[in-house]
Parts: C-alpha cells; structure tokens; sequence
C-alpha cells in the first residue's frame, strides 16, 4: 500500500469571455495583448445572433489569433458552426442543449456546460460526457445564487468529480473565493470589460486573484 500523497491540484485557470461580437475587428486588436499578459487557458465567443455565414467568418477571424497564443477558443452555442469555424468547442446552456450537441461536438471537440440549476443536473452532464461544468453565470433574468452558494457548489463538485468546474466570476473577490473553493478554472467577462482601468489591468487583478487564493489553499491557510 501506498503513503504518497495524491498529487496537488494544478493552480486554477483564467477562461475569459467576451462581449457580444458583432464586428471583430475591435477584439482582434485587443486580444493579443490580454493573452500575452496572463495565463489564459480558453476564451469563450459571445457571437451576435445573426445568419450562419456571418457568425462563422467571425469565428474563422478569431480563432486562429487565440489558438496561436496557446488558448482554446469556444463558442457560446451554435454548436452546429464551431467546426466548421474551426473552434475548439461550443458552451452550452442546460443538459438538453449538451445532449443535443454531443454527437457534433465528440470525440474531436469540447463540450462544455452551465445553466445546471441542481446537483442531480450536473451529474447527469458529468455522466453525459461533459468536459467542464459551469456554476455562478446569471440566468436569462439576470438571477444567479449566492457567492457563497456558488463557492459551496464549487467545492461539492472538485470533491467528488474528476471533470474540470468553472466558476463564473462578477468581482475580483469572487474569482479569489472561487479560486480558493475548488475551480480548475474561473470564467471572467464583464468583469474585465468594463473595468475602467481597461481590460487588461483588470485580467492581470484576476488572475493575481485567483493566484493568492491558490498559493493560501496550498499552504494550508485557505
């Protein structure tokens, strides 16, 4: 029988999420700088609802900029164009919209998830195959749980589950708590993009966020 420990668990991950893209011209300029900055694991697309044609360019502009810079791109929904754009998967909202888009998306591609209001839902996308779960993103109204609720969840999951978790992060406090309860990764948007220091100076705080909290849970002191 063994004494080793299990190994540590990797530091948490930036996963950034960007504004409604509607021209990408403004984000192509941007990006580089943000993903030279920090360590950010994937970048999630927020396409403009618009004609397939119109949506796949868009992806087809970022995506190689993005990989190239060692992140992967996902696309908010719309798994239907993500090959075709040459993405590297589709986030998807609730497990009917994950199976649906299973059999596009697998073996080749990530399928991620959020929009999982209970436990029993995130186990069933676990099983499904999922290749993250997303806790703490507003729902179509705007409501989400607590932070504590979130963290509480957060934790729960990387006890238990072997499939990365997601915390979706709206303040520097949250990526720090969420860092500390168990994410692999954090997700930021807004967050970043409307601070007034500019996104970048806001990407460095919440990756030195989620660093602190990591360095603390480590050490024994989180």
């Amino acid at each position: 029988m063994s004494n080793k420990s299990p190994p540590p668990r990797p530091a948490p991950r930036l996963y950034l999420a960007t504004p409604v893209v509607d021209d990408p011209a403004a984000l192509l300029a941007e990006l580089p700088a943000l993903l030279a900055a920090v360590d950010v694991a994937a970048v999630l697309v927020r396409l403009k609802e618009t004609d397939q044609r119109t949506m796949i360019s868009r992806i087809k502009a970022l995506a190689p900029m993005v990989q190239n810079a060692g992140a992967a791109l996902l696309v908010d929904g719309h798994p239907e164009i993500v090959a075709r754009g040459g993405a590297d998967g589709a986030h998807l909202a609730g497990i009917a919209a994950l199976e649906e888009a299973m059999p596009s998306l697998k073996p080749d591609r990530i399928a991620g998830v959020g929009g999982l209001e209970t436990r029993h839902e995130s186990m069933n996308a676990g099983e499904m195959g999922a290749d993250y779960v997303l806790f703490g993103e507003p729902d179509t109204k705007g409501q989400r749980p607590s932070s504590q609720a979130i963290a509480e969840r957060l934790d729960w999951w990387a006890e238990l589950f072997e499939p990365p978790c997601v915390g979706f992060a709206m303040s520097f406090e949250e990526a720090h708590d969420f860092a500390a309860s168990g994410a692999d990764f954090v997700l930021v948007g807004d967050l970043v993009w409307a601070d007034s220091r500019g996104p970048k100076a806001a990407l460095i705080e919440a990756d030195a966020a989620i660093k602190r909290a990591f360095t603390a849970v480590a050490a024994g002191q989180g």
